[in-house]
């Protein structure tokens, strides 16, 4: 009778952690969600590859965003590393956010993630680069920071650092908002001056 309970136990044990996990909320990539149109901005930089275009998941849209950045140092300084995307379920925009996927494409791997910049109560509809072009010798930066403007409220400047000039935005999407990013970074050189980020497009979604 003992070991009966026991192995009765054991079992509510094994569902209760089944049922926990299958009511959490877990969010996945959705590499192949089609998408209404692409933006993109005219100063970005030409070197390094363009990674894989990531999706936020089916339904869901960009409200918020944060930029990998590395700060002045004695060396190479790299700037605008990666920028993330935060993303929510459109109809819950104007609620409190508790539950978001991130999605990410290329990341150089210098600097840390800055604090995440909302577009409350919108949706990411368009975005401009800061880029310092090149300087024929020394450092370069590439991309520094993004500016992204908002379907409700005012844009939005991230954290990233001073060098370069602001160009023309992007597109704005037609539909309800950013769904996507891809990025075009330069791996580590070795050596000599690194730039990282250079390039960004963004995705829209009906």
């Amino acid at each position: 009778m003992h070991q009966f309970i026991s192995m009765l136990f054991s079992l509510l044990v094994i569902t209760g952690l089944q049922v926990s996990e299958s009511t959490g909320t877990r969010s996945e990539r959705s590499i192949d969600r089609s998408y209404r149109s692409e933006l993109t901005v005219p100063n970005g930089g030409r070197w390094g590859s363009w990674g894989p275009r990531e999706m936020c998941p089916t339904g869901t849209y960009a409200v918020g965003f944060s930029l990998k950045v590395e700060y002045r140092t004695l060396g190479d300084d790299t700037a605008l590393n990666g920028i993330r995307l935060f993303c929510i379920d459109a109809s819950k925009v104007s609620n409190s956010i508790r539950d978001y996927a991130s999605v990410q494409s290329s990341v150089g791997r210098w600097g840390v993630w800055t604090v995440i910049k909302w577009c409350r109560p919108g949706l990411l509809t368009a975005f401009k680069l800061k880029v310092e072009r090149p300087q024929g010798d020394g450092d370069d930066t590439a991309a520094n920071n993004v500016l992204v403007q908002c379907s409700h409220g005012p844009s939005l400047v991230g954290e990233g650092t001073s060098w370069g000039e602001w160009d023309y935005w992007s597109n704005t999407c037609e539909g309800k908002g950013i769904c996507g990013i891809q990025t075009r970074v330069e791996e580590s050189q070795g050596g000599g001056d690194d730039t990282a980020l250079n390039d960004v497009r963004m995705y829209c979604c009906d």
